[in-house]
């Protein structure tokens, strides 16, 4: 798993706040607001000091600063103390005179004032912040890079968790890290000093292997109709799990898959389709919670079991149920997704799960 530009970023701001020899200006921004928020408190807690964090921190947001406001939190020198530290939340939010101002500050940055600056998720990334400002990403995370992660979480709680806990955990909640924290929390008290293993996910979390959304997926690659729809209620009991997830997890797989299937009809050898699907995970993200290689090698296995007209047929199916899950409040959602994966697997086994 090579490092992305984020990690080397994220490592770059870890490196600076150790060695203490961190930049004028960084601009913390990215999907993942847990991973986020968790990095400009270990930075605070690196460069101001308790004692006089009151008269050396200021926090404000963007659209409510003014050039003068602005200017005076950058020109008000340290007390007691190195260094001051201004956050700026939300900057892309400030008009275009306190942004002057910003610029100005940064083109000559004092040694005694650190700023940072915090985008909110969703916020287009601001590519014309002057130099002095260090950009630090932090996106939502996937596959082996989520995994990795949680196990790193779960060392520093003091305890450890197997790569297939791990992924059994991302079935049940997400990539939210917030939330996984959260349940990393409960599951570190439940192990008390043991290895976390998948076991103890289902006890405290209450998933269970083969009844995730992964073996959902993997039923309807497989146009296993009768396990898919017999796994749809397990499936939407799980914590954060909604129909529309489902539906649009379900997408993604058929896109990847019907676009292997036009490579393997343009020349590419069947053989080197799950490289190529590794290829599109690494740009474009691929299944959470799982290994990308193996979803991979699962959805290229299955690839050429479907002809053209079938993915056409699945992708207009799950149009279908996407508009119907966001626009009808009266059918049930499991009953719209067993009806969506019911027309994609159309055939014997579709009959005989109907």
């Amino acid at each position: 798993m090579s490092a992305s530009a984020p990690d080397k970023q994220q490592k770059r701001l870890a490196d600076a706040m150790k060695s203490g020899e961190v930049a004028h200006a960084y601009h913390l921004h990215g999907a993942d607001e847990h991973r986020k928020d968790d990095a400009l408190h270990v930075l605070l807690g690196a460069v101001v000091d308790p004692a006089t964090r009151d008269f050396n921190l200021d926090v404000r947001r963007g659209p409510e600063l003014t050039a003068e406001s602005l200017g005076s939190l950058l020109a008000t020198p340290p007390m007691m103390a190195a260094r001051r530290v201004v956050v700026l939340r939300d900057p892309d939010g400030m008009t275009k005179e306190p942004r002057a101002v910003l610029d100005r500050w940064c083109a000559a940055p004092p040694p005694d004032v650190l700023l940072v600056l915090v985008s909110p998720a969703g916020a287009k990334v601001d590519k014309s912040l002057p130099e002095a400002v260090e950009a630090v990403e932090f996106p939502l995370l996937e596959g082996d890079r989520l995994l990795a992660w949680i196990m790193a979480r779960a060392r520093t709680l003091g305890g450890e968790i197997v790569p297939g806990a791990a992924a059994l955990l991302v079935a049940a909640v997400g990539n939210e890290t917030a939330a996984l924290v959260a349940e990393l929390d409960k599951l570190a008290s439940y192990a008390n000093g043991a290895v976390i293993d998948e076991a103890a996910v289902t006890a405290a979390v209450g998933v269970r292997r083969g009844e995730t959304l992964t073996d959902l997926m993997d039923a309807v690659a497989a146009k296993d109709a009768a396990r898919a729809v017999g796994l749809i209620e397990q499936v939407l009991s799980q914590p954060k799990m909604t129909a529309v997830y489902v539906v649009l997890s379900l997408a993604k797989q058929v896109l990847v898959m019907a676009y292997g299937r036009s490579r393997v009809d343009a020349g590419l050898p069947p053989g080197r389709l799950t490289g190529e699907y590794v290829q599109i995970f690494r740009e474009s993200g691929g299944p959470i919670g799982r290994q990308w290689g193996e979803a991979a090698s699962v959805w290229a296995r299955h690839t050429m079991a479907w002809s053209d007209s079938e993915y056409d047929r699945a992708l207009e199916a799950l149009l279908a149920a996407d508009v119907a899950l966001k626009t009808t409040t009266v059918t049930r959602d499991a009953q719209v997704v067993a009806t969506v994966i019911l027309a994609m697997c159309a055939g014997a086994r579709a009959r005989s799960a109907a």
